[in-house]
């Protein structure tokens, strides 16, 4: 028997911008009669347009993926990568059977657990004990086989303490970790991971990458996990899949995907991104980017960043939260997508209106590499509200007029220490 256990062919999810449905209620039934009943194409479907968002569309429908085609392998964890609006939320939805596809089938074999969003499968009224017992029950696991993994679930999600409370009273951070704990311990064959790992803490993080390996390696389940970390992609993926406005660049070993998709990055991100108006910006409906820029403090007669100039990252963004504890907080990422450094601003009380973040980068501190950015604006302390993931790009090259060095030095940064030497009597 082959140990194919997801199988996507022809795979495409068109959206209609604005309103949903046909315009009539004959319309709605004869397009179910055409595709569910008969088989047939969707005699409705529109020619869409790609989904890019850096151009301003012309049409109401837009492809959010078009004919994705890939198999995956049992025991295999597959990274899924992209820029934000690339389609990787959408192709988790669908393979989750939370949304379906507009075109095309998947085949999937054995029980499949997803965390895709904060609280997805939860009750909110429920405690987390009565949502554990629910979430094994959609599953299909008895109530036996729910509670021999029960003290195990809480203990990973520590959650002890408030495990006999409605969960709608818990944290975005505790409203994870169980999330998480009870997806990857209820035994599914197809565990799916979203970025939400990235609402909790370090030492989470940490648990939650060895979790799935234990689930992955040592039981032989099936693992897709989403993020934008690229050192989490690799430490945990063997194989991963590129998507780029809604299609599927490529598909194979993870560092080379992950190669491919820093030069799709490095060629899509500028050193400044603005928009005019609140409506076109990227965003939602309480955070829309403005502005955001690379801008280095150099000598007028060069466009040359060198390791010797500061360089300040601006963001400015539309606020629309009305009376609300927020703080920015920033990633910067080298050429092979590894963190350096996460900045963070103190929490400020905002209210509607349009706000400015300035980070200042001083110099020599960074070394000589290729850059990107991304930022969140962060609610409380504790989640995103809204997240732009490497929206500029900027590069660093070493002075080698000033250095007479001509290799690149090791080292993620390079700060001006105090170090010296003398000779010693």
């Amino acid at each position: 028997m082959s140990n194919t256990v997801i199988k996507v062919e022809s795979l495409s999810k068109q959206y209609r911008l604005g309103n949903v449905g046909l315009g009539s209620f004959g319309a709605d039934i004869n397009r179910w009669y055409q595709t569910r009943v008969r088989g047939k194409e969707d005699p409705y479907l529109k020619i869409g347009e790609e989904n890019n968002r850096e151009v301003k569309g012309l049409s109401e429908y837009v492809w959010a993926l078009r004919d994705i085609n890939f198999e995956v392998k049992q025991g295999e964890v597959l990274g899924i990568i992209g820029r934000n609006g690339a389609g990787k939320s959408t192709l988790l939805k669908i393979l989750s059977r939370t949304t379906a596809p507009t075109t095309g089938q998947i085949k999937i074999k054995g029980r499949v657990a997803s965390l895709l969003e904060v609280g997805t499968g939860f009750h909110p009224e429920l405690t987390g004990r009565e949502n554990i017992f629910l979430n094994g029950a959609i599953l299909g696991m008895t109530k036996n086989e729910i509670k021999s993994k029960f003290d195990e679930i809480v203990d990973f999600a520590g959650v002890d303490r408030y495990v006999d409370t409605p969960v709608k009273r818990y944290s975005s951070g505790m409203y994870v970790r169980l999330a998480f704990a009870v997806a990857a311990h209820l035994e599914p064959e197809i565990l799916i991971v979203d970025e939400v790992l990235a609402v909790g803490d370090i030492e989470f993080q940490k648990k939650a990458i060895g979790k799935m390996k234990d689930v992955s390696q040592g039981q032989g389940r099936t693992v897709l996990f989403v993020s934008h970390n690229m050192t989490a992609i690799k430490n945990l993926c063997n194989s991963s899949l590129l998507l780029v406005n809604g299609k599927m660049q490529n598909k194979g070993e993870t560092s080379k995907i992950i190669d491919e998709y820093l030069i799709v990055n490095k060629i899509d991100s500028p050193q400044i991104k603005e928009y005019q108006s609140f409506e076109e910006a990227p965003g939602n409906d309480l955070i829309r980017m403005k502005r955001m820029a690379a801008v280095p403090i150099i000598e007028k007669d060069t466009d040359i960043i060198t390791v010797n100039n500061p360089v300040n990252i601006e963001f400015e963004f539309w606020n629309k939260i009305k009376d609300k504890s927020i703080n920015l907080s920033l990633h910067l990422f080298n050429g092979k997508g590894e963190c350096i450094f996460n900045a963070t601003t103190e929490s400020k009380y905002i209210t509607e209106d349009i706000y400015k973040g300035i980070c200042h980068i001083p110099a020599p501190f960074l070394n000589d590499d290729f850059y990107t950015v991304s930022i969140m604006v962060v609610a409380e302390s504790s989640y995103a509200i809204c997240s732009f993931e490497n929206v500029v790009s900027f590069e660093i090259v070493e002075d080698r007029r000033a250095s007479g060095w001509h290799g690149k030095r090791p080292g993620f940064v390079r700060p001006a220490l105090n170090f010296t030497f003398q000779k010693w009597i």
